[in-house]
């Protein structure tokens, strides 16, 4: 087994090679829970979810933390605005994210820290950078001195002066220079804070994320990972802290990084009104629909988002489905399974698009097989599905949702196919064709086979 991982750090394709092989960690930026997640914030969910699956498959034990950040300004201003406990906010989007990435598919990390729960390991890595000379205490604030760190922007790929010129920067008067960034800043009073060496106060974002992983995963993890947003500022600054207060260790082996999501080829903002929320698609498309969409374009490229991809992606899963459907009966038979295309295709940087095309190779294969082969061919397909996070319903169960709220209940098809069956038996072939097309019309499709007929919505 040879896993290949692209290198946001060293910008190259290596070899995954683990500080210990019995135990991968894996650190991955979770969210600010102050609204709805969007189809761009589940994006690196699917993503490292998937990765989680095929590291889990590679080695004995995986720690994958993705943290929940519930203290920030834009929390503490929704809490204000609506008259709320920041905590009851917080908690509530926390729910609706978890709901939201489950239907997904996406598996439950094995560490879920919220940062409010880490503010004693915040304080102690702050105090520790100060004792080290790289930041420095001014009016209530901690700021990490970013000229004090060899090589800091590197991650990014950015110098200090590229950063800076020509940068519309309103510098405060407590920064000692203008890239300086906050690690602990003073609260008033009506605000939530903790008691600090330097005054009561909350931490910075990028804070949070150094002291749970160094926590939770310890001080070099094997990997980790988010969306591309989070390459500069916020893992730029994770990686200076944390290297700093670990005397030039590294925080991450390996920087991973997913491309950005647009919608109906325009970028997704505020002020185009595009946002695609992840609750809403739920309303009209299965997860696992939206799941295969993620994973059918590979997770460093952009995506285009858009309407005509997702009841193509669910054409497909139909299409998938409706070949296990007539395989219900036949016991999977078990093969190598890391010798299979589609598990090799994720062994090459997570590749999902070559994966669910073997996917269908599979099932197409599966349909003409006979005997063992068969079998094992069913084997290998929900085994690298699996790993995708795909197929996970029973085929019945997938046929049977309705799609839009005038669908034909499934006993009404039933009922309707037993009539068309009568029909048939008794030489009516005109009344049978006519419920046919009727069904047709309400969104039903017949498949007739030597078994019987079977019924998908279209």
């Amino acid at each position: 087994m040879t896993l290949y991982l692209y290198n946001s750090a060293t910008r190259s394709k290596q070899l995954f090679e683990p500080q210990n092989p019995e135990r991968i960690t894996m650190y991955v930026c979770g969210p600010t829970v102050y609204n709805r997640v969007h189809i761009g914030n589940a994006r690196p969910v699917v993503v490292f979810d998937t990765l989680f699956r095929l590291l889990k498959d590679c080695y004995p034990r995986v720690d994958y933390a993705r943290n929940i950040t519930d203290i920030d300004d834009k929390i503490m201003h929704l809490a204000a605005t609506r008259g709320e406990d920041i905590k009851q906010v917080a908690q509530r989007y926390t729910e609706y994210y978890v709901e939201d990435m489950a239907a997904l598919n996406n598996l439950t990390p094995t560490l879920v820290p919220l940062a409010t729960e880490h503010v004693p390991e915040m304080l102690d890595m702050i105090a520790r950078l100060i004792d080290k000379g790289y930041a420095y205490n001014s009016d209530g604030h901690v700021l990490f001195s970013v000229q004090k760190m060899d090589g800091y922007g590197a991650l990014s790929g950015r110098s200090l002066e590229h950063m800076l010129a020509g940068a519309r920067v309103e510098v405060a008067d407590y920064k000692r220079y203008a890239g300086d960034f906050v690690l602990w800043k003073p609260s008033a009073e009506h605000e939530p804070g903790w008691p600090s060496p330097w005054g009561r106060g909350r931490p910075g974002w990028h804070i949070e994320c150094s002291a749970m992983a160094e926590k939770h995963l310890g001080e070099t993890v094997d990997i980790h990972g988010g969306g591309q947003d989070l390459l500069f500022p916020h893992h730029e600054n994770e990686r200076a802290q944390s290297c700093c207060a670990h005397d030039g260790k590294p925080l991450a082996r390996y920087w991973m990084h997913n491309g950005f999501i647009n919608i109906d080829g325009e970028k997704m903002s505020k002020s185009l009104g595009n946002f695609k929320l992840v609750s809403d698609l739920l309303t009209q498309y299965p997860g696992e629909v939206i799941r295969y969409v993620v994973l059918s374009a590979h997770y460093r490229s952009e995506q285009n988002f858009h309407v005509e991809l997702l009841n193509a992606a669910w054409r497909s899963l139909d299409s998938l489905y409706g070949f296990l459907r007539t395989a219900n009966d036949l016991d999977a038979l078990a093969v190598d399974l890391k010798a299979a295309a589609g598990y090799k295709a994720l062994l090459d940087d997570l590749n999902t698009p070559i994966a669910l095309s073997e996917l269908h190779r599979l099932a197409r294969d599966m349909q003409q097989a006979t005997g063992q082969r068969r079998q094992q061919l069913k084997y290998e397909l929900l085994g690298v599905a699996d790993l995708l996070g795909l197929l996970q319903q029973n085929p019945d169960d997938w046929f049977t949702r309705a799609r839009s709220n005038d669908a034909m209940a499934a006993d009404e098809i039933e009922a309707a196919i037993s009539a068309r069956q009568s029909a048939k038996a008794s030489g009516d072939y005109g009344t049978a064709d006519e419920i046919r097309k009727n069904l047709e019309t309400r969104g039903v499709i017949l498949e007739d086979s030597r078994q019987g007929t079977q019924w998908r919505r279209g």
